[in-house]
């Protein structure tokens, strides 16, 4: 039996919600072959990084390389679309067909089924992140053979909009909880002053960066009676173009003015481990944001929240946003001062119980670590599928 954790992305945020999960598994015992496997060197420095001195030793590390003429046409096509990591599975179909079980975190990989025919192959999504939006639930969940998902609220979007049975998920908690160690303290804050942590997410057609994140930056700049960690999704700046492929957008995020660097109060990091490893959710006193699924690691311990809808958007009952119940939303910078505000004041009163439900509802923690829970859930696939290899089904 070779299972394979596939790390297929530009940036590391997807690494810590399912590297934890083969370290668990070799941890219990697993009969068989585990591999990591990645296909940059960004990817291979952070699943070593994270991993416990198991990857290389215990754990294969298998670096997926593309050919030449691949590579050429990825670096003309990558300032629009991600075409290493499209180009990287048919440059590599014998390693995938090699494996009885491919573990991963995105949904790129199911072309391995529906391109290149390889049905054999056992593919687990392990998801990544907790958040509400509508592409997190698309009908491609349903080409999965099984689905890890941290909490109720996953479950039941996943069989009512993607179309999942529910005897194909398995409920495991948060793997990404068991293996974070936030960073050292990376910030130049001061006491007494009230951190605000601005995460826009990339996609432009939701994003409130492309419209009002500058001037979210400036009421900063000109207010230090508070001090800001801006801290997008690790996305937002990494290629000269961001392409929304849930509805078709392309918008630049332009670059990060000196002013805002210079400012004193403001901590600026467009992608370094303290971006993916909460040290920032952690760190922060309010949460400042629009739709980035970062927003429930910043509710595992409940503050005051505050949202952008920079689209003017109806989002009143839209489960696609069921996060911006967690506390006051604006439409744009004029009232953030009042946002602000209220945020701080109302929290207590207003948003602290909704979010401790919410909480709940995308978290079932256990004293049970979600790791092993989910390395759990795994091997009883396996042995369900080897017992009924019609079924493909798990038996939690």
């Amino acid at each position: 039996m070779r299972i394979a954790f596939l790390f297929n992305h530009d940036q590391i945020h997807q690494v810590a919600h399912s590297l934890p999960i083969a370290l668990a598994l070799e941890k219990r015992g697993f009969v068989g072959e585990i591999i990591v496997a990645t296909t940059n060197s960004r990817l291979a420095a952070e699943v070593r990084r994270l991993g416990q001195g198991l990857i290389g030793t215990r754990i294969a590390h298998v670096k997926l390389e593309l050919s030449a003429a691949a590579s050429v046409g990825s670096r003309f096509m990558s300032a629009l679309i991600p075409a290493r990591k499209l180009l990287v599975y048919g440059d590599n179909l014998a390693f995938f067909r090699s494996l009885d079980v491919l573990v991963v975190a995105e949904k790129t990989s199911l072309c391995l089924k529906k391109i290149y025919g390889l049905q054999r192959l056992k593919i687990i999504h392990t998801r990544h992140g907790a958040g509400d939006r509508a592409i997190g639930f698309n009908r491609a969940s349903a080409g999965f053979d099984h689905v890890l998902c941290s909490g109720p609220k996953i479950m039941e979007r996943l069989v009512s909009d993607a179309g999942v049975p529910q005897e194909n998920i398995s409920i495991v908690g948060y793997p990404k909880f068991d293996i974070i160690q936030p960073s050292a303290s990376l910030l130049r804050m001061q006491p007494r002053r009230p951190v605000v942590l601005y995460n826009p997410h990339p996609s432009p057609h939701l994003s409130s960066w492309y419209r009002h994140g500058r001037a979210v930056l400036d009421f900063f700049v000109d207010n230090d009676d508070y001090q800001l960690i801006f801290a997008p999704h690790v996305m937002l700046f990494e290629r000269r173009y961001v392409v929304s492929i849930d509805r078709l957008r392309i918008d630049s995020p332009g670059r990060v003015a000196q002013k805002y660097l210079r400012s004193p109060n403001i901590h600026i990091d467009l992608g370094s481990h303290a971006s993916t490893d909460m040290s920032y959710t952690q760190a922060a006193d309010i949460y400042l944001g629009d739709v980035s699924s970062q927003v429930y690691e910043f509710l595992y311990q409940p503050r005051p929240c505050l949202f952008l809808n920079s689209h003017q958007r109806a989002w009143q009952g839209d489960p696609n946003f069921e996060h911006w119940r967690a506390g006051p939303v604006i439409e744009g910078p004029d009232d953030l001062a009042q946002g602000l505000r209220d945020a701080a004041t109302s929290h207590a009163t207003h948003y602290k119980a909704t979010q401790e439900a919410m909480r709940e509802r995308s978290f079932d923690l256990s004293a049970v670590p979600s790791s092993m829970r989910a390395a759990d859930a795994i091997q009883r696939f396996l042995r369900q599928s080897q017992e009924d290899p019609q079924a493909m089904r798990s038996i939690a």
